[in-house]
């Protein structure tokens, strides 16, 4: 499990980096900056995606 701030965090920074996001991303990267709902297990999957694609580490998120 991810905390909160540490969620926050990486998302406003995947959404600060230079390489390109879809909408769908962008959308799914700002709730993450707002909402402290846990994320399913295919969001986890997504985010660790997109934070390894902008080579921004996440404490606590495993990747598969």
């Amino acid at each position: 499990m991810i905390a909160f701030d540490e969620q926050r965090n990486a998302a406003l920074q995947i959404l600060q980096c230079e390489s390109r996001l879809t909408r769908k991303a962008g959308s799914f990267l700002g709730q993450l900056a707002v909402d402290a709902s846990p994320m399913t297990e295919k969001q986890l999957l997504w985010f660790g995606q997109l934070a390894e694609r902008a080579g921004v580490e996440v404490e606590g998120l495993t990747h598969g």
